[in-house]
């Protein structure tokens, strides 16, 4: 689970071109905005997989005797499997572990191993791969998002809720960067109807690209065997996922800038700002000293400390230069920093 106050979801799938043609229509007709999504929702469906319990007492615990489900899964291309780390995790003694072998079941009902590639505790993502490869198993078209998700936007989900599904939800993008306790980043805030069951999927557009992998939700509603359900959603941004596929693809992890401070809050008048508590390198190597107030990071305003960690981790690279505007006294300063890695 990501918290004790937070209860993990599932969710699911992928993909679809505004411009795909439905099977017995012409080239020649507009697909209307109804048909789109239908297709869109559809191959989605078919890119989706639910992850299996591994013991025989979890595979009995699901809606079907022997297919006890515990999370969701996206085929994003080639048998490559993306979901949640906490959606596979197993405890192992004292131990929580990923596994290296997970099963998989197909929308046609193909029951399938996949092996690990790597993860990210970091962003509570993790990739596994197929061995086989079914016709059934639709692969991405739009794998991984290019945009930003923005308020107000349409998206739907797939998933495997309390085991059951797949299930399609649709709703609206509400805050594109929100922070939850349970992952070191921020997260994609929607209005869809999602229960325990559903991390590890996919958050879509219309079109089917992949907006987000579905992380968690804060409970609202009870719902059998005391697992939770909400109308509130939380996923890992797309483009926060397509940095994790991109470097364990090429065989890596992926790298984090490093600056080099220990932020604390403090009380400037009536606004809360950060500044720099401890400071290591190559904060210190550039300049910034101890109780400095942080401004802006590049001409971005600092506003808290959330939001300059997550500026870091997507905007930046480890050896890249910035410019770090600081508060010192009376005086505000500008020092070229050069990030770290991490």
């Amino acid at each position: 689970m990501a918290s004790a106050s937070y209860v993990s979801l599932f969710a699911a799938a992928i993909v679809a071109l505004a411009s795909t043609v439905l099977p017995g229509t012409s080239s020649a007709q507009p697909l209307t905005t109804a048909e789109r999504l239908s297709d869109a929702v559809e191959r989605a469906k078919r890119a989706t997989v639910g992850i299996l319990e591994s013991t025989p007492e979890g595979r009995q615990a699901g809606y079907q005797q022997g297919l006890g489900l515990r999370g969701t899964g996206v085929h994003l291309h080639d048998g490559y499997i993306l979901t949640a780390r906490h959606a596979v995790e197993r405890v192992d003694g004292a131990k929580t572990v990923v596994p290296e072998t997970i099963l998989v079941l197909t929308q046609s009902l193909d029951e399938l191993p996949a092996k690990l590639v790597g993860g990210n505790a970091y962003l509570d993502l993790v990739l596994y791969k197929l061995a086989t490869l079914p016709p059934s198993l639709e692969p991405a078209t739009i794998p991984l998002a290019t945009n930003e998700a923005v308020p107000g936007q349409e998206v739907f989900t797939i998933g495997y809720p309390l085991g059951w599904g797949p299930t399609v939800a649709f709703g609206r993008i509400g805050n594109p960067s929100t922070f939850l306790p349970t992952v070191d980043t921020r997260l994609l805030q929607s209005d869809i109807p999602a229960c325990s069951g559903n991390s590890g999927g996919g958050l879509f557009t219309v079109r089917g690209e992949l907006a987000g992998i579905m992380h968690a939700i804060i409970k609202t509603d009870d719902a059998q065997g005391g697992h939770g359900c909400s109308r509130l959603g939380f996923a890992v941004p797309g483009l926060l996922a397509k940095k994790i596929v991109t470097a364990l693809l090429a065989g890596k992890q992926p790298g984090f800038s490093r600056l080099g401070v220990q932020m604390k809050a403090t009380k400037v008048g009536t606004r809360w700002r950060i500044a720099a508590g401890a400071v290591f390198e190559p904060a210190s190597v550039g300049g910034v000293q101890k109780g400095d107030l942080l401004l802006a990071i590049d001409d971005t305003e600092i506003a808290d400390a959330a939001q300059l960690k997550n500026y870091l981790i997507e905007r930046t690279v480890p050896g890249q230069r910035v410019t770090l505007r600081v508060l010192r006294g009376e005086s505000t300063l500008s020092l070229d920093i050069t990030l770290g890695g991490g």
